[in-house]
């Protein structure tokens, strides 16, 4: 892991993900003026029902309150079943239609979508559906799309939800296809919703944490809360599209549920305080 620096700000990243090509995040940043494109964070995974658009949204809301720095997030839904994301209406996102009819990837509108991450200012979210996550870690893998990325300077972070219960195996085959398919940071989100993230032993332990720890730059754990207290305080949240810190502010909710929910987020953001982000590149700078 190597920090190097954008002007007065700092970030980490796993440059030997890239040594083959020779790609030197430090020199190509510091040649960039302004707030280009630094940072693209994609939402996957192949198993559907693991929370990835609510990732996305606790995703963006934390990236957009965290910098101390006046840094754009932009925000992109390509899921063409469930554009959960797209309501999220805080964070303005964008529908991007990248399948065709047959099931396979728009180049063009994916491509013009690349053209956004290499060219808008500041940081950008993409929330991937279950439904296109095979033909698109293929077309990303075929077209050296993270290559690309940081061949403009821009660093791309894929996170990666789990669940427990009987849809961990196949979540772990999603990861396991990112991780040797595509050569980009990852962020292991432990999502306990639906059973514990365990196979007789914490994450830490499984083979394939062991296998490219190097790759995995963060793991973040969202507990399973008292489902009659926290989650249906959640439940309602999500429902009516709103983020955790829209939630803590509304009327819609009463006391204690915002109450429950400020400790919901404040827990999150501790997590992503020790995951080296751009937006959070201050709290790393300073340590």
């Amino acid at each position: 892991m190597q920090l190097f620096q954008i002007g007065k700000s700092c970030f980490f990243t796993n440059e030997s993900l890239f040594k083959d090509e020779q790609v030197s995040f430090c020199e190509k940043t510091l040649q960039t003026k302004g707030y280009a494109m630094k940072e693209v964070h994609f939402i996957a995974q192949g198993k559907g029902g693991v929370g990835k658009s609510t990732i996305a949204s606790f995703l963006a809301d934390y990236l957009k309150n965290a910098s101390a720095l006046p840094i754009p997030l932009h925000c992109f839904d390509t899921d063409p079943v469930n554009q959960t994301f797209l309501r999220h209406q805080a964070f303005k996102p964008e529908l991007v239609k990248i399948m065709t009819e047959h099931n396979t990837i728009n180049s063009r509108n994916f491509d013009g979508l690349v053209e956004k991450l290499v060219f808008e200012e500041g940081i950008a979210i993409v929330d991937n559906g279950a439904a296109t996550f095979v033909p698109l870690m293929s077309y990303m893998a075929e077209n050296s799309i993270p290559e690309l990325l940081a061949e403009n300077n821009v660093r791309m972070v894929i996170h990666v939800p789990l669940t427990g219960g009987q849809a961990l195996n196949d979540c772990i085959t999603g990861l396991v296809q990112i991780l040797k398919s595509l050569k980009a940071e990852v962020v292991v989100w432990l999502n306990d919703f639906r059973g514990n993230v365990e196979q007789e032993k914490p994450f830490d332990q499984f083979k394939v944490y062991k296998e490219f720890k190097d790759q995995i730059i963060g793991v973040v754990h969202i507990p399973n809360r008292n489902p009659d207290t926290f989650g249906k305080d959640l439940e309602e949240m999500t429902s009516k599209n709103l983020s955790l810190s829209e939630a803590i502010t509304s009327d819609v909710f009463g006391l204690m549920p915002r109450q429950r929910l400020r400790t919901v987020q404040r827990d999150l953001w501790e997590k992503l305080n020790q995951v080296p982000f751009l937006a959070n590149q201050h709290e790393h700078g300073s340590e």
